[in-house]
C-alpha cells in the first residue's frame, strides 16, 4: 500500500483547520502524516495543528505558492495529498486516492472537485457547477490536461521532486494550482476524478474580489509559462486599459 502524506497550508484559519485536521483523524485509511504549514499566522494555526498531532513546518515567504511548496518538501509518503484549511474530506477519501494511483503506475496526478458546505445541498451543487466546472474546462482547455484543484489534489512524490526547482515558489501572485498542473503535464498524465470530492468553505464564492483575484492570478501564470507572442499575454494589459477607460468614463 502506498503512504500518503497529508499537507495543508495555513493562514489564520485555526478554526476551519481544526475541523479538516478533525475529518481526517475519521479516514478508513489513515495518512502516514499530517504537514501544516503555518504561512506566519497570527492565531492559534500551530497549537491546533499540534493537537492533531500534526508536524508544522513553517514558511515566511508569504503567498500560496511558497507554503504549498514548503509542505510538499517536508512530505514524506510515496503520495503528496494537498488539501486547504477548510477542506472537509469524506471518510474514504485517502483510501480512494491511493487505490487510484495503485491500480494506474502511469497516473503522476489526481484531482477532484469540491461541494460548498453550509448553504444547503442543491445550492452547493448548483455553486460547484457555476465554480469548479468552468475553471476545470476553461483552464483544462488552455493546458491540454485537466488542471489540479488545491482543495482537493494529491500527485506522487518522484513527480513533484522531478518538478520541485522549476515551480514558481517565489511569486505570491502565481495561481499555485495552476503553475504545478503546468509543470507535472510534462511529467506525465493527470486525471480528474469527478467522484473524488470534498467539502469546501464557500467563502470562496461570497466575495467577488476573490474571482477578480484568482482570474489575475490564472493569466499572471499563463502569461509566465507561455512565449512572447501567445495572445494571451496581452490580456492583463487589455484588461488594464478597459477599466482605466472605464473609470474615467
Amino acid at each position: 500500500m502506498l503512504s500518503l502524506s497529508v499537507v495543508i497550508p495555513c493562514k489564520d484559519d485555526a478554526d476551519l483547520l481544526l475541523r479538516s485536521l478533525a475529518a481526517l483523524e475519521t479516514q478508513t485509511l489513515p495518512p502516514l502524516e499530517v504537514v501544516v504549514v503555518d504561512n506566519s499566522s497570527t492565531d492559534d494555526t500551530q497549537g491546533v495543528a499540534r493537537r492533531f498531532r500534526a508536524r508544522v513546518v513553517t514558511e515566511s515567504r508569504p503567498g500560496i505558492p511558497a507554503a504549498a511548496s514548503t509542505g510538499y518538501d517536508a512530505a514524506t509518503g510515496d503520495l503528496i495529498v494537498r488539501c486547504d484549511a477548510d477542506s472537509l474530506p469524506p471518510p474514504n477519501w485517502l483510501e480512494r486516492i491511493a487505490a487510484t494511483f495503485e491500480a494506474d503506475d502511469e497516473l503522476v496526478a489526481l484531482t477532484g472537485p469540491g461541494d460548498f458546505y453550509g448553504v444547503g445541498r442543491r445550492k452547493s451543487r448548483l455553486l460547484a457547477r457555476l465554480y469548479f466546472w468552468p475553471f476545470a474546462v476553461a483552464t483544462g482547455a488552455a493546458l491540454a490536461h485537466w488542471p489540479l484543484y488545491g482543495s482537493n489534489m494529491a500527485m506522487r512524490r518522484v513527480a513533484w521532486e522531478t518538478v520541485r526547482t522549476t515551480v514558481h515558489r517565489q511569486d505570491p501572485e502565481m495561481h499555485d494550482d495552476m503553475d504545478l498542473s503546468l509543470h507535472l503535464g510534462t511529467v506525465g498524465r493527470l486525471r480528474l476524478d469527478p467522484h473524488l470530492r470534498v467539502g469546501v468553505s464557500p467563502r470562496a464564492v461570497r466575495d467577488i474580489g476573490n474571482f477578480d483575484q484568482r482570474f489575475r492570478r490564472g493569466v499572471h501564470t499563463l502569461r509566465s509559462h507561455w512565449p512572447e507572442e501567445a495572445p494571451w499575454r496581452r490580456w492583463p494589459r487589455r484588461l488594464g486599459s478597459r477599466r482605466r477607460r472605464s473609470r474615467r468614463r
